[in-house]
């Protein structure tokens, strides 16, 4: 059963594979935004994860975040998702990200429950 407060928290250390020179979103060497995006998107849907019915899987549809400071190479960061609202098939989370003790993204993941088979029956 998916209720508010579900939560789970994603973690990697700041490498040169998910800076922003690397991935092609800056040229410096500093944890990537898309690759916050990216910890804190599977925090959302680790936290649902085991509570989906069976052939259930939930994807990303929005994400609006802030990135607030920058992050250097050996930086461990930690990011966190709270489930806040359900209804129906679409669930929102409110996300953070922090190096440490500094926060450094926050905002808002809508993600959306679907049937696997049936949402790879519509990639060609």
């Amino acid at each position: 059963m998916l209720e508010k407060g579900l939560s789970a928290q994603s973690s990697t250390t700041v490498d040169r594979s998910n800076v922003a020179a690397t991935m092609g979103s800056g040229d410096l060497q500093v944890f990537a935004t898309p690759a916050m995006v990216a910890l804190m998107e599977n925090a959302a849907m680790t936290a649902v994860a085991a509570h989906l019915p069976e052939g259930s899987t939930t994807v990303g549809a929005e994400m609006n975040v802030t990135h607030i400071k920058p992050s250097g190479v050996g930086a461990e960061i930690v990011a966190s998702a709270v489930l806040t609202e359900v209804d129906g098939r679409k669930l929102t989370f409110n996300v953070g990200a922090r190096d440490g003790e500094s926060l450094i993204g926050e905002g808002v993941h809508v993600r959306f429950i679907v049937d696997r088979e049936k949402f790879m029956s519509k990639v060609k």
